[in-house]
């Protein structure tokens, strides 16, 4: 396979937390690091009004660079260098977009002259990402043209992900071909709004087109940026099966590679501290409780899930439905507590016959009021997590969960429950039926299945014994490592070799 010398990558996430796409690229950054050392650059948008943590200014880094820009006194971008503040530290440029705003109409006419993309439909955010996508386009093809100049038949990959990027593309295929193009969709904008918006996305997936739906759900520039980013980009990937499905049915397009969402171990405590962080946690947990007027007990189980407040999507209705009945079913002294972490969701305590249901709304990143400890930091001493969505790509809260150790329950319809259904040892004849991933199988019209099944294997893990506990965690752990980044980064490294031979062709 050919191998890039340098690999640029854009995103709205770079350097900005705002969903998993962070988890996605911040985590990854060491294993590219790894591939072209030093020679890795991530390119984010300058939000002067928002303090920056995960940037570090670094006056070492692309010096010359930076001085050939001075010169050229480029007034159309400008540029921030340092290093993102992650695992492998990588090159970060910061491009500050918005001396764009004065040529957005100029810059939507040439998309739709050159690429078709409907932009007069805008609204939202589509303006700011699209131009901030043109301007990431811009710095990366200077600095392209910089290391052409300076080191000569270097060979580059640029890779956009998301809608919001897509006019990196358009830039780069137009003024840089030499550039090998990448773009990623980690979720079909069209899917994601049918699933949103209450329609019956599976039943009849095969009869939904995407320009239609485009114009029916208000979504024709994004959908149009993202169709044609696909269409144009050197090579197509997208993160699971089933969103490959999804894109070859609403984009017409089918990507070229599968690039899964892995993960860095590095963020789950050793061995020799990891009992001690997970007894840390239920106590942070226990005492929440009891602040909340719980009776917790002498050995209760905790359940939670966590993620995004998407009712429906992320199956927080099934979650709720599943305790109610939870409560009924499982005939356990123990006192089982669900808590569930959704950022500003927030409900009273719920009871239902033994089950509680506690809601922390609050983001979990080490400052709430309440507990100031990381999602992680709590995640370790859960005894089961559910994570039932309805629409999900990839689902980095269950795969986080097994990494650390704790046993999960996803659906079908989730990228990373599909990948577990093939990759999760078969259970023995000797064991019980819980496994570290059940994945239950889900569609538009069995609700009530679901359900049942998750109140099945709940009460299985309840009344199961601490040995059984200890097999299926241990178990969980080993299955996590097949989704570390030392495994899935190679399928990276293939959508980088279609992306430079299509270079090489063009």
């Amino acid at each position: 396979m050919v191998k890039p010398d340098y690999i640029f990558e854009t995103s709205w996430e770079v350097c900005n937390k705002v969903g998993g796409i962070y988890a996605v690229l911040s985590t990854r950054a060491r294993s590219m690091q790894a591939l072209c050392p030093e020679k890795v650059v991530f390119f984010g948008p300058d939000l002067h009004e928002q303090s920056n943590k995960f940037f570090i200014p670094d006056e070492q880094v692309l010096t010359d660079w930076r001085s050939s820009l001075k010169k050229m006194d480029h007034s159309v971008f400008r540029v921030r260098v340092g290093r993102w503040n992650v695992p492998g530290k990588p090159i970060a440029v910061l491009v500050d977009f918005s001396k764009l705003w004065l040529q957005k109409d100029e810059i939507f006419g040439w998309a739709w002259q050159h690429y078709g993309v409907q932009s007069h439909a805008a609204y939202g955010d589509y303006d700011e990402s699209s131009l901030f996508g043109y301007a990431a386009g811009m710095a990366m093809e200077s600095l392209y043209r910089w290391i052409d100049k300076n080191e000569q038949k270097k060979t580059v990959v640029a890779h956009a992900n998301e809608w919001q990027t897509a006019f990196s593309i358009f830039y780069l295929r137009q003024t840089c071909p030499k550039i090998g193009t990448l773009f990623t969709t980690h979720a079909t904008g069209i899917g994601r709004s049918i699933a949103g918006n209450g329609k019956p996305l599976y039943d009849y997936f095969e009869g939904y087109h995407g320009d239609q739906m485009a114009q029916e759900l208000n979504m024709v520039s994004k959908h149009s940026a993202e169709k044609m980013a696909a269409k144009w980009a050197d090579c197509f990937t997208t993160v699971s099966d089933i969103t490959a499905r999804e894109c070859t049915q609403l984009l017409d397009k089918t990507p070229d590679v599968v690039t899964p969402n892995g993960f860095e171990p590095d963020f789950v405590p050793a061995a020799n501290t990891f009992n001690k962080s997970r007894t840390r946690a239920r106590k942070a947990l226990t005492d929440f409780a009891k602040s909340q007027g719980v009776e917790v007990g002498a050995n209760p189980f905790f359940i939670c899930i966590a993620g995004r407040q998407e009712w429906k999507n992320k199956g927080i209705d099934v979650f709720l439905d599943s305790m109610k009945r939870l409560g009924v079913e499982s005939e356990s002294e123990r006192r089982v507590i669900a808590f569930v972490m959704i950022p500003y969701l927030e409900q009273p305590k719920i009871e239902v016959n033994g089950v509680t249901v506690l809601f922390v709304p609050y983001y979990l990143d080490g400052h709430d009021p309440v507990f100031r400890l990381s999602y992680y930091d709590l995640l370790i001493g859960m005894d089961m997590s559910v994570f039932p969505s309805y629409y999900e790509p990839w689902g980095y809260t269950p795969l986080e969960s097994i990494a650390f150790h704790v046993p999960t329950i996803t659906t079908s319809l989730s990228g990373f429950g599909d990948w577990a259904k093939k990759e999760a040892p078969k259970p023995s004849k000797s064991e019980s039926e819980l496994q570290p991933v059940t994945v239950i199988e889900r569609t538009d019209s069995n609700y009530e299945k679901v359900v049942t099944e998750i109140v099945t294997t709940l009460t299985t893990a309840i009344h199961a014994s601490k040995a059984e506990m200890d097999r299926v965690r241990k178990q969980a752990a080993l299955l996590a490592q097949k989704a570390e980044w030392k495994q899935f980064f190679t399928y990276y490294l293939q959508a980088y070799d279609i992306a430079l031979k299509a270079r090489h062709r063009r």
